[in-house]
């Protein structure tokens, strides 16, 4: 199975530039048309969030025209810059996304177990899952133990070393940490929200977190580092299983490309 991430859109209204400078809607259409082109088009793609900048109706209406060109099935969850109700509302035709409340899900159409947390806090930027999203997860996972399953959540559990990053992180990881460690069969737990791509060992897994099709967080590690970011490198990460050798992720630029050249 070849899974597709895409992470951190910052989708604007149309015509209205990310930060004042990016145009996030045309590097979305880019990054559709780089997983077009692949030799083997992903069975999936997952969306993990900042699906838009603000969380506007007018943003996800962009959004929403945007995907509309894109040939693969998605999921998506939302992340800090969302507004979960906004959400809904847009991808009220995704049946999969609950009707109220957090946007937890399980996906089980696939050879892998797709599991969608929800960890946003209304009008705040960090992360939290509450005590009915833990108990939740643990049922979910407990409900099927022999099929790999892959976690997505926007916000990553842990300390990346930016400390303006690390200051939005997903708070209280320890409840999650005991939840996920308790199961042999999560492949790995996926992130957005830092705009770059890391990978960490946690709770018995692989914990990694996905390039923004937008701009880039600058890696800064002094503590009085001032927020900034730039305009690229940008990308998405592909995911391919297999069920004799598990899960390898790679890393995916989003942008002009030489050659290709005669491999030697």
């Amino acid at each position: 199975m070849l899974i597709a991430q895409l992470s951190d859109l910052h989708i604007r209204p149309e015509g209205v530039l990310y930060q004042g400078e990016i145009d996030a809607a045309q590097q979305l259409r880019e990054a559709i048309a780089q997983l077009h082109r692949l030799d083997r088009l992903p069975d999936l793609v997952l969306i993990t969030g900042d699906l838009t900048d603000e969380g506007h109706p007018d943003e996800y209406a962009a959004l929403r025209r945007i995907l509309a060109t894109l040939d693969l099935p998605f999921l998506l969850i939302p992340g800090n810059h969302d507004q979960r109700e906004n959400l809904r509302t847009a991808f009220a035709d995704h049946r999969y996304l609950p009707a109220s409340g957090p946007l937890h899900y399980c996906i089980d159409d696939h050879p892998m177990r797709i599991i969608g947390l929800d960890a946003t806090v209304p009008g705040e930027h960090h992360g939290h899952i509450d005590e009915a999203g833990l108990h939740w997860l643990e049922s979910t996972l407990r409900d099927d133990t022999g099929r790999p399953t892959l976690i997505m959540l926007h916000h990553p559990p842990f300390v990346c070393g930016i400390p303006y990053m690390d200051e939005y992180r997903l708070m209280d990881e320890a409840s999650l940490r005991a939840v996920v460690a308790r199961f042999d069969h999560i492949e790995a737990v996926l992130c957005g929200h830092v705009h770059r791509p890391m990978c960490r060992r946690w709770a018995g897994t692989v914990v990694s977190t996905a390039p923004s099709t937008a701009t880039q967080i600058d890696l800064k590690f002094r503590p009085d580092a001032e927020p900034t970011s730039h305009a690229g490198p940008r990308g998405f990460m592909l995911h391919l299983w297999h069920p004799a050798h598990g899960l390898v992720s790679h890393t995916c630029e989003v942008g002009a490309h030489r050659g290709p050249y005669p491999f030697a």
